[in-house]
């Protein structure tokens, strides 16, 4: 997904994870916060709970498909958001078109498009 930025550094994570803003649905958890970057950054994690390493690298892949779709909305200029999506054990069953909903819900309620 050319275009959008990675977040790499834990000190990130850690800024994301202790953030108020936290939507938890059955399949994944998002966590959002402002940047002051301006633009939009996300990471995407899976840890062991959700499966070996196959299974984490799927879950990976199909968070970052269902996120695809909301590509032109995230690059706009002054979208300066951090968004951290979270794996749970029921994300190796979804397919991406599964997760598009509850991803789209939970940018549109921080306000993110």
């Amino acid at each position: 997904m050319a275009g959008l930025l990675t977040i790499k550094e834990n000190n990130t994570f850690r800024r994301l994870y202790r953030s108020k803003k936290c939507y938890v649905y059955p399949n994944i958890v998002i966590y959002v916060a402002k940047n002051r970057l301006g633009v939009f950054r996300y990471g995407i994690t899976a840890g062991k709970k959700v499966g070996k390493a196959v299974d984490r690298s799927r879950c990976r892949r199909v968070i970052r498909a269902a996120l695809s779709v909301y590509k032109e909305k995230l690059t706009e200029p002054g979208c300066g958001y951090d968004v951290v999506f979270v794996a749970r054990a029921k994300t190796v069953k979804c397919k991406s078109t599964e997760l598009e909903k509850p991803i789209g819900e939970s940018l549109r309620k921080s306000g993110v498009i």
